[in-house]
């Protein structure tokens, strides 16, 4: 669900051209968008650069530079070098300690087209199990609620 970050109102609508949500209580700054309280909130980039930038750098064994972040996802250098230290800023590690509190953990399974294929190649290709030829995905949310300022941490599993 949808809340307003400025004062937690449910009561929103999505503005399909301006890509924003819009708050119906009275105050300022009623349109949002998605990325407001996070690290991307004053990037100019969008979330489909921002989020393949994340997964090239968390999966890359050696890391990776700015120039082939670039190439990768289309941008210039520049772009790329800010996104990678806005991202590896992230990251970082503030403690070693584990989750504490309310924590969510999801998982998915991502990969392959079946919708695409015809039926014989789908019954052909793709066994009875819809998880066969997908990969598990599966990542962890700690929650801070109330008045206490402290931000949600996000973790992926180490594997």
């Amino acid at each position: 669900m949808v809340r307003c970050p400025t004062c937690g109102s449910d009561h929103v609508t999505y503005l399909e051209k301006q890509r924003r949500f819009k708050c119906y209580a009275k105050h300022a700054k009623p349109q949002f968008s998605l990325k407001v309280g996070t690290i991307f909130e004053d990037s100019p980039i969008g979330l489909e650069k921002w989020l393949p930038a994340l997964w090239l750098l968390t999966n890359c064994k050696n890391g990776i530079s700015s120039y082939e972040l670039a190439r990768a996802l289309g941008v210039t250098q520049k772009t790329a070098w800010f996104m990678l230290s806005r991202l590896r800023l992230a990251l970082q590690d503030e403690s070693s300690n584990r989750f504490t509190g309310e924590v969510e953990v999801d998982e998915t399974y991502i990969g392959g087209r079946a919708r695409f294929m015809h039926k014989a190649k789908k019954a052909r290709v793709i066994p009875s199990s819809k998880t066969a030829g997908k990969v598990a995905d599966m990542g962890l949310l700690e929650r801070h609620s109330g008045d206490d300022r402290q931000h949600s941490r996000v973790k992926p599993p180490s594997w």
